[in-house]
């Protein structure tokens, strides 16, 4: 190893040092030539190979280049971390003469979107709107209601049960309650609907969810007749799905009224002819309603003999499922962005 074969290795390792312009290129080079096994450092260790008279001018010019590299190393790593820097800072640099970027917001769930759209429909036909608690006295979601203890609605299977000492609690599994203690507080004449949360005890399937949202309709007044019910149900639907739509009722049981109708509209996806979403019917079930039973009037003071009323409950997520063809009531609840922002009214 002579002298001119170390000027010729730090020749090049300097050139090469100066075409590094990155950390990693960087790291590389320092691992070619000063690393454990670099070029350098094998050079040092076979200084005990040589001649003794050669050790000592070639171990100096070793030992001179070694911190020579090292030196320009650092330099050049400086060099190019401030490059790098400023490069960073080029990029990252705002205009502050630009137009601001409008944020992303966010916007309501398409159950909270239909509740208000609903309820100002039926805000417009006079009807006030009322809220009552989801953990309800067994009184109120069902004796009140015509409902006794031995009615299968009671059944474990379909209602959530809360353990109590004294009282029967539930979570409540219909808005129903509401329609007993608005009339407690309340002398005729009575229009309100009532929007909530429920709760049942259900396999959740395409179909059905555990908790869901209803809204309960109901008004009492002197002479109010189901001609009464027929024109506001169909103004409704046809304000909610359409002017076109047209409407069907047919006789249906629910305890506490008779009475009792399901409420149906024409298929808005086959216009009535019959496809998978109606079942080959042409029509489309949105909600049960009918005629005030007159023992629920008796049971919150109201005289069956003057007043009459009606009543209605229907299912939010399902008029939402129908009016914008969602195929799964657990998309409402999974938190999936892409598909809640496709209900998004808010431009961004």
């Amino acid at each position: 190893m002579s002298t001119q074969e170390i000027e010729q290795l730090r020749e090049r390792a300097l050139r090469e040092l100066a075409e590094a312009t990155s950390q990693e290129a960087l790291a590389d080079w320092h691992a070619r030539y000063l690393g454990r096994r670099g070029e350098v450092t094998q050079r040092l260790r076979q200084l005990g190979s040589l001649a003794p008279e050669e050790r000592p001018a070639v171990g100096r010019a070793l030992n001179e280049l070694k911190q020579r590299l090292e030196s320009a190393y650092e330099d050049r790593e400086r060099q190019v971390r401030e490059s790098e820097l400023a490069e960073r800072i080029a990029a990252e640099t705002v205009d502050v003469t630009l137009p601001g970027r409008r944020p992303a917001i966010g916007t309501l769930h398409p159950v909270t979107q239909m509740i208000r759209e609903v309820t100002d429909i039926f805000a417009h036909l006079g009807f006030q709107v009322v809220e009552g608690p989801e953990v309800e006295y067994g009184y109120y979601a069902f004796d009140a209601l015509n409902i006794p203890p031995e009615h299968p609605a009671r059944d474990v299977w379909d209602t959530i049960f809360i353990e109590s000492e004294h009282k029967e609690i539930v979570l409540r599994p219909h808005t129903s309650p509401m329609q007993i203690r608005v009339m407690e507080r309340r002398q005729p004449p009575v229009r309100v609907v009532v929007p909530g949360r429920c709760y049942r005890y259900e396999a959740v399937d395409a179909t059905h969810e555990w908790h869901f949202h209803q809204i309960e309709g109901l008004a009492v007044d002197e002479r109010i007749t189901m001609a009464d019910l027929k024109g506001t149900l169909a103004e409704f639907a046809r304000q909610l799905f359409g002017r076109e739509r047209r409407v069907r009722f047919r006789c249906d049981f629910f305890p506490f009224v008779e009475p009792g109708v399901d409420f149906a509209i024409d298929c808005m996806f086959c216009r009535g002819e019959g496809c998978r979403v109606c079942g080959g019917s042409g029509w489309i079930e949105i909600l049960g309603a009918g005629m005030v039973h007159p023992q629920v009037l008796r049971n919150v003071g109201y005289d069956p003999e003057r007043y009459t009323g009606w009543a209605f409950g229907m299912g939010v997520e399902r008029l939402v499922m129908l009016k914008y063809g969602v195929p799964d009531i657990r998309y409402f609840y999974q938190g999936d962005l892409r598909f809640l922002a496709q209900f998004d009214r808010i431009p961004l």
